[in-house]
């Protein structure tokens, strides 16, 4: 096994191509700034040596503008930027908001053509349910109103405040647990969805006007608006659903969403994308909730079919996070080989490093707790590179 720098040049040598569209870095573990830390040091020389000019991570993508707007030179302080622009938590991160000053400070000495845009990938979708479809809906149907001939509407104003109604109806924490609490299936939200959906086909058909109109970066949002307002209605319906294939739907449709975010940055340019490694890998994602297994095509999964190798993705494992309970990795796992080599940090090639077990992969690492996962042996193959981290220390 050879251990190779975490830089630009080394990780750019180990891809199919020399620059792929959009490269992946996973983590295993949400909330161990050592593993930003590495993203940030990694990111910053993609950025200044490769070109890339979208960072893009698992957080909410409509909170997520408003950091964009910092990040390119917009009013508003940091502290702002940080409280509004995201979704999980992400924004109490000392990580994270070093990577947000960096992007302002580097957008400073740019062109305004050659600005550091800054996305989230994930839906309005908190672990205590989905949002309101309001904001995504009513802001691309403002959008419409002001730019187009207003008969080409679905509905209007009025109809569509009518059919959303108050909104804790729609974040019932109850909804997760019991589908009856939902109003996903309930004819305001069917007709919602319908609305939803020829908003977002309205937004596409009239595409060479509203561009010339109000520039792309508008229509842009409006893009993202309305694709979120079809993906969170979709979620809500089947939020819904009393079957047992409920939870396997709503996983499959986060990542849908998640794909068709990372798909639209793509268009806009080379973008970085940082998120647990089981959105990224290439492979099909499993977990289990409770009794219930769960099984989807990974937001990198889909990403990868339609760019082939103009998506590249790395993904990250580490040995310890002593104060989550996850100790020293046993010797047959994976995490134990890369643990015994004594090196702090590391990059190495995946499929040379598959290649070295001639005896058979090593065994799946099981996890001592619940918000960590083992990076799986058998996905080495189809992943292009791995960046290994020895320990995650205490927060301070």
């Amino acid at each position: 096994m050879t251990l190779l720098p975490v830089d630009a040049t080394t990780v750019l040598s180990l891809l199919p191509t020399p620059r792929p569209q959009v490269l992946g870095l996973g983590e295993p573990t949400h909330g161990e700034d050592i593993l930003l830390e590495v993203r940030n040091d990694l990111f910053h020389r993609l950025i200044d040596e490769a070109g890339y000019r979208t960072v893009a991570i698992e957080s909410d993508c409509l909170l997520a503008l408003a950091v964009d707007d910092y990040v390119t030179g917009g009013p508003g302080t940091l502290d702002d930027a940080m409280t509004r622009g995201f979704s999980h938590g992400f924004g109490t991160s000392t990580a994270n908001r070093a990577l947000v000053q960096w992007l302002r400070d580097t957008n400073e000495t740019r062109p305004t053509t050659d600005r550091v845009r800054f996305a989230g990938i994930d839906g309005p979708l908190e672990i205590s349910g989905p949002e309101s479809p309001r904001t995504a809906v009513t802001t691309v149907h403002a959008y419409l109103t002001a730019h187009c001939d207003p008969h080409l509407l679905p509905c209007t104003t009025e109809t569509l405040t009518s059919l959303l109604g108050p909104d804790d109806r729609w974040t019932n924490p109850a909804t997760m647990f019991d589908p009856a609490a939902s109003i996903g299936r309930t004819p305001e939200a069917r007709q919602l969805r319908l609305i939803a959906d020829d908003l977002a086909n309205l937004v596409d058909a009239e595409t060479p006007h509203l561009i010339a109109a109000t520039g792309r970066d508008a229509w842009d949002r409006a893009r993202l608006h309305a694709r979120t307002a079809t993906g969170l209605l979709r979620y809500h319906h089947w939020m819904a659903d009393p079957s047992p294939a409920r939870l396997n739907h709503l996983v499959r449709v986060r990542d849908t969403m998640m794909a068709d975010n990372v798909l639209a940055l793509a268009e806009r340019g080379p973008t970085l994308l940082f998120a647990h490694n089981s959105h990224l890998q290439r492979e099909r994602s499993s977990m289990r909730m409770g009794d219930l297994p769960l099984q989807w095509w990974s937001a990198g999964a889909l990403t990868a079919a339609r760019l082939g190798t103009g998506y590249a993705f790395l993904a990250t494992a580490l040995g310890t996070i002593r104060h989550r309970g996850v100790g020293t990795p046993p010797p047959d796992t994976l995490e134990g080989h890369l643990y015994a080599t004594g090196e702090d940090r590391f990059l190495t090639d995946p499929r040379a490093l598959a290649a070295t077990f001639t005896d058979g992969l090593p065994a799946p690492r099981v996890s001592e707790w619940f918000g960590y996962s083992g990076l799986d042996p058998a996905h080495l193959t189809d992943t292009d590179g791995v960046v290994f981290v020895r320990d995650c220390p205490a927060p301070h």
